[in-house]
């Protein structure tokens, strides 16, 4: 297994199953949740009310699940190893395993676990196992992401 360097859009063909990439880390803030409500339109009150949360089963606030994937796509892509060579994001299976709180620091990590190459496309499928960690090594969020990634000359 070898970690993917910071090289920016990897091509289908420099990708190897078992290569890696993590990210560094990002704390999720309250403004995060409050703009994510915004932009979504989810105002549940588990994650936008502190004493209605309270009651609930976390005892506080937490972060939407979809802004901690949103994070987790915006930190793979500051690591610059798909860009411009990421044709289309074609899917994902998610979990939520746990909760993002208010500063929780997390950062992503992803492995490549299927390669295969569809030359009319002028690219292949790449699959990565995918794991939003926590500042405690805890798996929050894990699931796959499938990507047709641009090959070399196409």
């Amino acid at each position: 297994m070898a970690e993917i360097t910071a090289k920016r859009g990897l091509f289908f063909e420099e990708f190897n199953v078992g290569d890696t990439v993590t990210s560094q880390g990002r704390t999720i803030t309250e403004a995060d949740i409050v703009a994510f409500a915004a932009l979504s339109g989810d105002w549940n009150p588990i994650h936008t009310d502190a004493e209605h949360a309270k009651q609930g089963m976390f005892g506080e606030r937490i972060a939407h699940g979809l802004l901690g994937l949103s994070v987790a796509t915006g930190l793979a892509m500051q690591l610059g190893f798909i860009t411009e060579t990421a044709m289309a994001f074609r899917g994902l299976e998610w979990k939520f395993r746990g909760v993002i709180k208010i500063g929780d620091t997390i950062h992503m990590r992803a492995e490549v676990t299927e390669k295969k190459a569809v030359p009319r496309l002028g690219g292949g499928l790449v699959i990565f196992n995918v794991e939003v960690i926590n500042q405690r090594g805890e798996v929050a969020q894990q699931g796959t992401w499938s990507m047709i990634v641009k090959m070399q000359g196409a």
